[in-house]
């Protein structure tokens, strides 16, 4: 299927960032430059949101709480709303942090106002998302790592973007030696 894209296209961007961060990191030792990834799902359209999903706990985005804060900083100042929540940590050592279930609701009820919608995510979840959307009109697009994405979620969009060909998307992290000294 060929893509539309079009000035007067109106483009909402969602952005699951537990999975661009540690397919990043996992696969490429580095981290995601979402300034440029925007600017890319956008092109020349209309944004009309841009939102990402993230999950407030140290470790899971950032080495510290610290380098946490001046991620979320960075995700705003790029034109990117944030939705946050807590890690859960259940009786047991058990921990729980995603956000499909408030993606998935956020970008059916904007999808009436929306031409396209970018999911930026490589999770297989998101397969009945894009069905429902595409059933209703709606051009669905992905931006994920093409090494770590579901396969059938690139089958069912109308485009789907290999953030991993290509360094503009990503941004290597600065590796520290630790000296031992005996």
């Amino acid at each position: 299927m060929s893509v539309i894209k079009h000035k007067d296209q109106r483009v909402g961007v969602f952005i699951d960032i537990q999975n661009l961060y540690h397919s990043a990191k996992n696969l490429y030792q580095s981290r995601v430059n979402f300034k440029e990834l925007l600017k890319e799902a956008v092109g020349s359209r209309q944004l009309i949101r841009a939102i990402a999903y993230v999950v407030k706990s140290e470790g899971v985005v950032a080495e510290s709480s610290q380098g946490e804060a001046s991620f979320f900083e960075a995700l705003e100042r790029a034109g990117i709303e944030l939705r946050m929540k807590d890690l859960q940590v259940y009786s047991g050592g058990f921990k729980k942090a995603d956000w499909d279930v408030g993606l998935c609701v956020d970008a059916i009820r904007m999808s009436e106002f929306l031409d396209a919608i970018v999911l930026v995510t490589g999770d297989g979840d998101f397969v009945p998302l894009v069905e429902y959307l595409r059933s209703h009109g709606r051009q669905v697009e992905v931006m994920a790592f093409g090494r770590s994405a579901s396969s059938k979620l690139k089958e069912v969009v109308d485009l789907f973007t290999d953030l991993g060909e290509g360094s503009r998307f990503l941004i290597k992290i600065a590796l520290r030696r630790i000296s031992h000294r005996h």
